[in-house]
């Protein structure tokens, strides 16, 4: 590598400098504050675990995104995090064994081998909540609104629009269809590139009835308004079909109660996280960015595979995208100059008690130049120390 390029960053990796990086650590204490405020508990997981426990319940495309190394101590192998919510469902079942509901929070950086999308970071700053112990529908209810006002919170000012969907519906119709775990992926990466040339053939070649296959073929176009819910109902007979599309209007309805100007969008082949989610899965959008801007669902074995049955419902956000979206721009904080101390131990006390009132204070240092931040200064006037403009 040449010299010149040794202090270049790789490629999609970020970091942030001066005065953005206060930004962004102001907006995760008001993002963490809000947790709190909801009863969500803090956890700080390690950025490094033994890869195996980073892995565990998750799917495929984790593991590709996941950087690996060996442990020079041990010799097993780690991982560097790629997703903080596998970490977090350990700690619920192995660290905290909380009996009945568990509400826990997080906000840290996480390292991808891929940019999930042409925009995003490498290592975004990724925040999120997670509700273990309860299976129900108010417990879906409760994360999608506190991702909801995260966003708010976050300063998202455009109108959103909240996308369901239900694996349910898949799995009946692939568990009637008989396909096994080949057929199943390539009918879902079909299904998620909207293929609609491929799935026709590869529904052809199915030996299924003509009404199964009649199903499989409407699947990919089911997105839309509620209208959408409707039409599934008459085209699916399956009993677990009804109870996903029935559990996506009963939850619309409540979200909606609570977030009237938010915009319900049904798309019930929206199969992401398919290997880890078992019900509902749910992304939040505005029009300005092509991307989720927060994004979960429900993971209820995942907590069996770590050895504690436990249903599970949750979410996660980059929270370096919010702060672009959001359009805030991060101004450099003003400061007070304060000369240096010297034997006048009555500046000391006078610095001090500024700091403690949370004005920035900057002592000066000889030889060298006022800092740019700074707009006042503190003289001694009469013998008392007064904050005077610079």
């Amino acid at each position: 590598m040449a010299l010149a390029d040794r202090w270049l960053l790789p490629e999609g990796i970020k970091e942030l400098l001066p005065p953005q990086a206060r930004q962004a650590e102001l907006m995760r204490r008001r993002i963490l504050d809000l947790y709190n405020s909801w009863g969500y508990e803090l956890v700080m997981p390690p950025l490094v675990e033994h890869l195996e426990s980073l892995l565990t319940g998750t799917g495929h495309d984790l593991d590709l995104n996941t950087f690996k190394l060996t442990d020079r101590l041990s010799g097993h192998a780690l991982g560097i995090r790629a997703d903080i919510t596998p970490q977090v469902a350990r700690i619920d079942a192995h660290r905290l064994r909380t009996e009945g509901a568990s509400r826990l929070c997080y906000c840290g950086s996480v390292v991808h081998t891929h940019a999930a999308h042409m925009l995003a970071s490498r290592n975004p700053l990724q925040a999120g909540a997670e509700l273990y112990g309860h299976a129900g529908i108010e417990s879906d209810a409760e994360v999608i609104a506190l991702m909801l006002e995260t966003l708010q919170t976050a300063g998202v000012s455009d109108v959103l629009t909240l996308d369901l969907g239900h694996v349910g519906l898949f799995r009946a119709l692939v568990a009637e269809a008989g396909l096994d775990q080949d057929q199943k992926d390539q009918f879902i990466d079909l299904l998620q590139r909207k293929a609609m040339p491929e799935i026709a053939v590869f529904i052809e070649t199915l030996p299924v009835s003509e009404v199964l296959r009649k199903q499989l073929s409407v699947l990919p176009g089911l997105h839309g308004t509620s209208d959408v819910l409707a039409k599934a109902r008459n085209c699916f007979n399956q009993p677990e079909a009804h109870q996903a599309i029935d559990y996506l209007a009963q939850l619309a309805e409540l979200i909606q109660q609570r977030f009237p100007t938010v915009r319900c969008y049904f798309d019930l082949a929206e199969l992401r996280g398919y290997h880890y989610h078992t019900g509902v899965v749910f992304a939040a959008y505005t029009p300005s960015f092509g991307q989720s801007l927060a994004k979960g669902g429900r993971y209820d074995e995942i907590g069996e595979d770590f050895g504690r049955a436990r249903p599970a419902t949750g979410f996660s956000t980059d929270l370096s995208t919010l702060i672009d979206l959001a359009g805030i721009t991060a101004a450099a904080e003003k400061a007070i100059l304060a000369p240096t101390e010297g034997d006048d131990p009555t500046l000391r006390d006078v610095v001090r008690d500024l700091r403690q009132q949370g004005f920035r204070v900057i002592q000066m240092l000889d030889g060298l130049p006022i800092p740019a931040s700074c707009d006042r200064q503190l003289e001694k006037q009469g013998g008392e120390w007064q904050i005077k403009p610079l």
